[in-house]
């Protein structure tokens, strides 16, 4: 009886060891086999194929004015405010005219001065003349010298030039009446068009510098709203396919998914590069869209992405993307 049970054991114990070595067997055959790859099929159709380039900007007003003084002084009204709506005419600004008032006084003085000074010198130059003439008939008769003649002669001469510079006296004295005059007007700045305020970076009591005087201040800037327009940076590779009047689909980041139509109004002949001399260095051209959809009222400076429809093929082949492969040789 003790040796059948120890042989039922032992046939246990192989058949069990046997199992185990055909499943470690199994696994490493499962293991050498390949995965299977998995396969999309999709099929060939007609339709039409839409070549595009996509590029970020901003968007910004068509006509945006840049406010900023001939004259420089002391703002003493500033009736607008930022976003108010303007007529063209309307008043935007004034300077203390103070000292451009005295300036243009002093000119009209200098004016009248100039002509008094003209009328003594005409007649002086009447009396130089009467005195030739008479100089002339005494020589004549031999009751002069010839070097007394010809001392009347000279006196003439000078009365006359000293005439004509009174009169270019009078003219630049004009001239200079003029000038401040000109000066005494633009204290006061009214809006050269109709629109809203976009920026206003000055306020009242402030002391402006005029644009001759270096950059001059920039006051405010007045902008029709009404037009708008994105103005994206197109990649060097990419513009070379924008053509005027391309059409392009604008989607404003505060606007969600929404899409305005637009079209290629204006592309930059140079480019702007960025990141010179560094493996980041990037040249873009700056193309101006003009937005269409004029249902809502767009902001200055929104963020916005174009893709522009540059090149459409009607009734082509096409096929997934992923099936297209390159092969060289």
């Amino acid at each position: 009886m003790k040796k059948r049970r120890q042989g039922r054991r032992r046939k246990i114990l192989l058949g069990s060891a046997g199992a185990v070595l055909l499943l470690i067997i199994a696994l490493i055959v499962a293991g050498k086999r390949e995965k299977p790859i998995p396969v999309t099929t999709e099929k060939a159709v007609r339709r039409t194929i839409l070549q595009t380039v996509s590029a970020t900007g901003k968007v910004q007003p068509e006509t945006e004015v840049k406010i900023s003084p001939e004259v420089a002084g002391e703002i003493t009204e500033l009736p607008v405010e930022d976003g108010m709506q303007v007529k063209k005419g309307d008043l935007l600004l004034k300077i203390k005219p103070d000292s451009y008032k005295a300036l243009l006084e002093q000119q009209e003085a200098a004016i009248s001065s100039a002509k008094a000074t003209n009328l003594q010198q005409k007649a002086t130059m009447l009396k130089t003349e009467h005195d030739l003439r008479r100089s002339k008939d005494l020589f004549e008769k031999k009751l002069i010298s010839e070097q007394e003649y010809n001392a009347a002669e000279a006196a003439n001469d000078v009365a006359k030039n000293t005439y004509e510079s009174s009169l270019h006296e009078i003219e630049r004295a004009q001239a200079s009446s003029s000038q401040a005059r000109d000066q005494l007007s633009k204290t006061t700045i009214y809006s050269p068009m109709d629109g809203t305020v976009t920026i206003l970076n000055s306020k009242l009591g402030e002391r402006l510098v005029a644009t001759n005087q270096f950059a001059g201040t920039d006051v405010m800037r007045v902008a029709d709203l009404s037009h708008m327009q994105a103005v994206v940076d197109v990649n060097e590779n990419d513009v070379v396919n924008v053509k005027l009047g391309d059409k392009a689909n604008i989607k404003i980041d505060a606007y969600g998914d929404r899409k305005f139509k637009g079209v290629v109004q204006q592309i930059a002949n140079t480019g702007k590069t960025t990141g010179t001399g560094t493996q980041e260095e990037v040249t873009n051209f700056e193309v101006k869209i003009r937005v269409d959809d004029h249902d809502v009222a767009l902001r200055p400076g929104l963020s916005c992405t174009a893709d522009i429809e540059t090149n459409m093929v009607k009734d082509a082949v096409a096929v997934p993307m992923q099936s297209v492969t390159i092969r060289t040789g």
